[in-house]
Parts: structure tokens; C-alpha cells; sequence
């Protein structure tokens, strides 16, 4: 446990403290989170994170872009190295900064307030509110295996849950503790009833090697696509950026707790898209929407499929509706920051909740189902829309490890990612990478996506009030010359 008077290159350690609060705020330091989490605790919150409904849709993805069962556990496989990698590299990150902004904290400090108050942008139009609608069509989907509203009966489903929420947030309804815990405890419930029913479950040996014939020509080019598919459901590991500053064990905890976590996450998923392949095969996988509900029908009846629908279901839904919270809490202090914003920024008192951020969000969120429903390919395409903002932002984290070695060698860190340079420069190769396989393998989601983020560079361009005030928040960044 370090000394809080002690000093690493002349500055104390609480006077960096703060000095990393008044960073990201651009005020003096006020109250800052307090260390409350132990390891355990941490492993648990990032694992909850991560390990959600995704792993229940984006595997008949992936094998709809391998050529084989080979080829799709390693794309597994590598999603979690690939992640693992990052998560040494956002260890250096968050125990050297340690702050509750998280990746905007990370990138302000390298970057300067512009960069910054475009991820912003981005995290409020094409992250976050992607993130809702992707849930929300999982939920569409395996609530259409349960009861179908017709022909466009996923879409429905998605667009209710997104009205139904937000309402429930705006009007200050929260689930409580307990019953979040019993939710995530049902979707870990589910996670094992796949697992079981897959591993122990006579196999339908169907032919590994092969999609079809016709795929095989194109699976090399669609690699980059599934990889894409995969570490969308490995994302949220870099979250733990934002419990960083939370952690009892101290800083250098975090990578332990980071390695641990993307280790637990990686086995869980194998073993999940081995019980996928021995019971449903790549071609059964490929032509699945709803992979976990096609292996209970197989494997349990009707009753299994009834049971693994409603447990994906109210997964999904839990997980959308904490990210429609916090969602909502991080545009409204963007609304705080930015008076371009301002309307964002307004808190209701009676209801105690940001009604106005709560709108403006579920809108985009509606909007985002809409171009979903409009390409006829919902799930793909709010992946389509989401991956080349979140790559290229994830590329931008990788480049500010070195940007900041260069601008704060004197930094103390209590955690230095192994084998620099080369480490951080394979999470740079990597998510530049899948930058690109985002953009070339990918349709009109993507393009309307990149579209967005460049409708907030017009933002900075055409506001002089806004740049201005940029300038001076950069000027009043302590500490940095």
C-alpha cells in the first residue's frame, strides 16, 4: 500500500489524485470515489459485465464466417488473447490514472478536451445507445421463439423493451439490489444448462469441416468480420477502467484482477461454443438466430427451449437496463460539460432521474431499431453500426499508453504492461485491424455509424462557443504543461 505523502518524480500521490479529478472535471477536486471493492468483488463485476446475452446470439455469427469448427474455436480462442492483451495494456492505464472517467479520462489526458468531448458524442450516439439495441434484439429474438408477433415480431419485441424501460427509468422505478443479483444469478443459471446440455448431450456429428462448399472460398476474407463478432461479446472488459480508483487492494491489484477476469471469461466461452458445435454443428449454428434456444429444442423439448428463452430474456433485459441507467447518467454529464449539450444536463427532482437524457437516448435507440428493422438484418446491422466507432476509439486508448509514457515518464506506475513497446503495439495492430475488417466487411450500418461520429467533428468545426471553451478547459488541466 503506497504512502499517501509519499512521491514518485516530485509530486505527491494525493496531490495527483487531485490533480486527475480536476482533469476530467476542469474544477478543483471535490469528493472522489472511495476504495470499496476487494479482488474477488472486482473479478466478479467485470465478469458480470461481459459474460452477457451476447454469447447466446453472436456465436451463428461467427460460424457463419469460419470455415470450420477449427477455425471457430480459435477465433474464440484469440478473442480472448486479443483481450487479454488489452486488458495489460488499460492495467497500465487505470492504475497510473485511476479515475472514474474511465476511457474519457484516459484520452482527455493524452489528447486534450476536443478528442475527448467527441468520444462523448460518440459514447451517446453510437456506443451506448448501440449497445441498447443490440440487447434489445436479442431479447426480440428469443422472445419471438417463446411467442411471435408476426412477421416483424423481433423488432417489435425490441422497440417495447426500450419504450417499457426508459419509461420505467424516467418515472424513477429501479431494480434493487437483491433482485439484480437474482438476475445475474438466472443468467449464469442458463450459462451452465447450455453447458451441461451441450457437453453431455449425445452429438449430432454433423460435418466440422465445412459450412458448405461455396462458403469455403470466402472464409479467409470473413475471418476479419467474425473476429469482430467475437470480441463484441468479449467487449466490456475495458469497464474496468472505471472501478479503477474503486479498489481496496490498491493499484497494483487491478492487473491481477484484469488477467483473472479475461481468463475466467475466455474458458466460459469455449466451453459454451463447444456445447454449441457438439449438438448443433457449424451449419445448424450458421442458420440459427437464437443458437442456445435451437440446442434446448434438440437436446430438452419444447420445455427446454421455453426455459432457456425466458433465462436469455431476463438476462438480456437486466443487462439493457443498466445500460439504459447509466446510459443516460453519462449523457447527462456531458450535458453538464458541454453547453452545446445543456438540455441533456437538467435534472428532474421529483422523479430523480435526468428525464431529458432518458428521452434523447431511448429516441436514438428507437431510431437505431428502425435502421435495424429497415435493413431487415437487425442484430448485424447495430453491430455494423457500433464496431468502427468502437475500434477506432479502443485504437486511440492503445496510442494514448504511448502518448502518455512520452508526456509523463516521470509518472509513478505501479503497473507497467510486459514486453513494451511490443505489447501495446499488437492491441494497437489489432484494433486498427478490426477498424478496418469493421468498415470493408461490413454494409450500411457501418457507414451510417462513421457518418454520426463525423456529424460530431462538424460539431466541433461549427461551434466556435464550444471550441472556445475547449481551449480553456485544456488550458486549466493541471499539471500538464
Amino acid at each position: 500500500m503506497e504512502d499517501i505523502n509519499s512521491t514518485a518524480g516530485g509530486t505527491s500521490i494525493k496531490q495527483r489524485r487531485m490533480e486527475d479529478q480536476a482533469f476530467t472535471t476542469g474544477t478543483q477536486a471535490v469528493a472522489e470515489p472511495k476504495p470499496a471493492l476487494g479482488k474477488i468483488d472486482a473479478i466478479a463485476v467485470i465478469v458480470g459485465i461481459v459474460v452477457g446475452a451476447g454469447i447466446f446470439r453472436t456465436p451463428s455469427l461467427v460460424a457463419a464466417n469460419t470455415s470450420g469448427s477449427t477455425m471457430f474455436l480459435t477465433a474464440w480462442v484469440l478473442g480472448g488473447l486479443v483481450s487479454l492483451i488489452g486488458a495489460l495494456c488499460y492495467a497500465e492505464l487505470s492504475t497510473t490514472f485511476p479515475n472514474a472517467g474511465g476511457d474519457y479520462h484516459f484520452l482527455t489526458r493524452a489528447f486534450g478536451k476536443k478528442l475527448a468531448f467527441l468520444f462523448a458524442w460518440a459514447r451517446m450516439s453510437v456506443i451506448q445507445t448501440g449497445s441498447i439495441a443490440l440487447l434489445a434484439f436479442i431479447i426480440g429474438d428469443y422472445a419471438t421463439q417463446i411467442y411471435s408477433l408476426g412477421a416483424f415480431s423481433s423488432v417489435l419485441y425490441a422497440a417495447l423493451v426500450v419504450v417499457l424501460l426508459t419509461s420505467i427509468n424516467i418515472i424513477g422505478i429501479s431494480v434493487g439490489a437483491g433482485a439484480q443479483k437474482l438476475l445475474t444469478a438466472l443468467e449464469l443459471l442458463g450459462i451452465l444448462i447450455v453447458i451441461a446440455a451441450g457437453l453431455f448431450s449425445a452429438s449430432s456429428e454433423p460435418d466440422f469441416t465445412t459450412i458448405a462448399a461455396a462458403d469455403t472460398a470466402n472464409s479467409a476474407n470473413s475471418l476479419g468480420l467474425a473476429m469482430v463478432f467475437v470480441l463484441l461479446t468479449f467487449g466490456g472488459w475495458n469497464e474496468a477502467a472505471y472501478i479503477s480508483a474503486e479498489l481496496r487492494s490498491g493499484r497494483k491489484g487491478m492487473a491481477y484482477v484484469m488477467v483473472i477476469s479475461i481468463l475466467i471469461i475466455t474458458a466460459i466461452y469455449v466451453l459454451m461454443n463447444i456445447s454449441y458445435l457438439n449438438v448443433l454443428g457449424m451449419s445448424g449454428m450458421a442458420q440459427s438466430d437464437a443458437v442456445a434456444a435451437d440446442l434446448m429444442r434438440l437436446t430438452y423439448g419444447e420445455g427446454g427451449l421455453v426455459l432457456i428463452g425466458l433465462i436469455v430474456a431476463v438476462a438480456a433485459l437486466t443487462s439493457a437496463n443498466a445500460t439504459i441507467f447509466t446510459g443516460a447518467r453519462t449523457n447527462y454529464a456531458l450535458g453538464r460539460d458541454f453547453p452545446v449539450f445543456g438540455l441533456l444536463g437538467k435534472w428532474n427532482a421529483k422523479t430523480s432521474s435526468p428525464v431529458n437524457a432518458f428521452l434523447v437516448q431511448g429516441g436514438i435507440a428507437l431510431a437505431l431499431i428502425g435502421l435495424g428493422f429497415f435493413t431487415r438484418n437487425g442484430f448485424e446491422t447495430i453491430v455494423e453500426y457500433t464496431a468502427p466507432v468502437f475500434w477506432f476509439f479502443l485504437l486511440l486508448v492503445g496510442i494514448a499508453l504511448f502518448v502518455l509514457r512520452h508526456k509523463e515518464p516521470q509518472r509513478h506506475r505501479p503497473f507497467r504492461v510486459p514486453l513494451y513497446p511490443f505489447t501495446p503495439l499488437v492491441f494497437c495492430f489489432t484494433s486498427a485491424y478490426l477498424l478496418y475488417s469493421s468498415l470493408v466487411y461490413t454494409g450500411l450500418g457501418a457507414l451510417v455509424g462513421v457518418a454520426v461520429l463525423l456529424l460530431g467533428v462538424l460539431l466541433l468545426l461549427a461551434l466556435p462557443s464550444l471550441n472556445k471553451l475547449l481551449k480553456v478547459n485544456d488550458k486549466e488541466i493541471p499539471g500538464i504543461k
